[in-house]
């Protein structure tokens, strides 16, 4: 278990709940815009948190945090990930799982066994263009609509959402993400934001009035969709 990092409290990455949030090194993806690039394009092999260290801290903070965000790189990547989020639960911990989607089978898993509260998927973009966003030639898309239909049919809380950079996404991007997600329960439109641990620095976001546009052509297909991370 690649451990790389530890927020120890969070109001954002938990909606609803103060919250801790664990950071697992690695990713298959490699989006330019991501700015976790230590976590993705570096990672090391020794965790910088061991499991025991991280049971320990949460059962010292129970009655102050109330959830656990397990993010990433990605955590689906993870051996034992399962196993670990057990005994997460066992502290009587809410968990939110932030995921790319590409390992339906461990959504799945994690779902079958009632280990997960809440799951945060990004969309990169449209299905045509996920090659280009992610950088990975040969990705199989039928992962990433399997994850999207085991969210969209399972009986907890979830939500779809899409960092939007300005120079990676426009109007048919969000046209189609509209009718692939349609009838989805949640759906945010990020602002992207630049920062020094950027993957591949120089990207910029679009205006509120923009973005907004943006959920007019979502909308129609998923009501409950909103923006985030907008000033």
């Amino acid at each position: 278990m690649n451990i790389q990092g530890l927020n120890k409290t969070t109001l954002l990455d938990y909606p609803g709940n103060v919250a801790a949030t664990i950071f697992m090194g690695g990713c298959n993806f490699r989006c330019p815009y991501c700015h976790n690039k230590d976590l993705v394009v570096n990672p090391v092999t020794s965790p910088a948190y061991t499991i025991e260290e991280i049971l320990s801290f949460l059962t010292k903070r129970k009655g102050i945090l109330s959830g656990v965000c397990i993010s990433g790189g990605e955590p689906t990547l993870q051996p034992f990930l399962s196993d670990f989020i057990a005994q997460i639960k066992a502290l009587n911990y809410l968990v939110k799982l932030d995921t790319n989607g590409s390992h339906p089978e461990i959504i799945r898993e994690l779902l079958s066994k009632n280990l997960i509260d809440y799951i945060a998927m990004d969309i990169k973009t449209d299905l045509l263009h996920y090659p280009q966003i992610t950088q990975q030639d040969k990705i199989d898309s039928k992962l990433i609509e399997e994850s999207v239909s085991i969210l969209k049919n399972c009986s907890i809380d979830y939500e779809f959402r899409t960092t939007v950079v300005k120079e990676l996404h426009n109007i048919e991007n969000f046209t189609n993400i509209s009718l692939w997600l349609k009838g989805a329960k949640a759906y945010y439109l990020q602002s992207y934001k630049e920062s020094d641990n950027v993957i591949t620095p120089g990207f910029s976001s679009y205006s509120v009035k923009e973005l907004n546009h943006f959920l007019t052509i979502v909308k129609p297909n998923i009501p409950n969709s909103y923006l985030r991370g907008v000033e």
